[in-house]
């Protein structure tokens, strides 16, 4: 159910996480509507959200450093894939909002 919230976190969902510069991706389960994710580190890195093997690339969607940001997802998708050139550490936390 969609509740009317700028984001409301399935509490228990949150993974810390090293991008690095091989693309390399966590499981964030099935029937999530957002993910919102931090930025904890010092570099940008870019992160792919699909169903099954994920594979990020610099062409893919880019979170800079310190940032916080929320995406909407298809409830499907179960991988996050991520890559930075640099390093960096994040989190991330499922959820929903409308």
């Amino acid at each position: 159910m969609t509740i009317n919230a700028p984001f409301y976190p399935k509490f228990g969902s949150g993974q810390n996480a090293t991008a690095a510069a091989a693309s390399a991706s966590i499981t964030i389960g099935k029937g999530n509507k957002q993910i919102r994710i931090i930025n904890t580190g010092t570099n940008p890195f870019q992160f792919r959200i699909g169903v099954g093997a994920q594979t990020a690339t610099a062409a893919d969607a880019h979170v800079s450093a310190g940032s916080v940001e929320t995406f909407s997802i298809n409830p499907e998708s179960d991988t996050l894939a991520h890559i930075s050139s640099a390093g960096t550490t994040f989190n991330i936390m499922t959820g929903e909002g409308f």
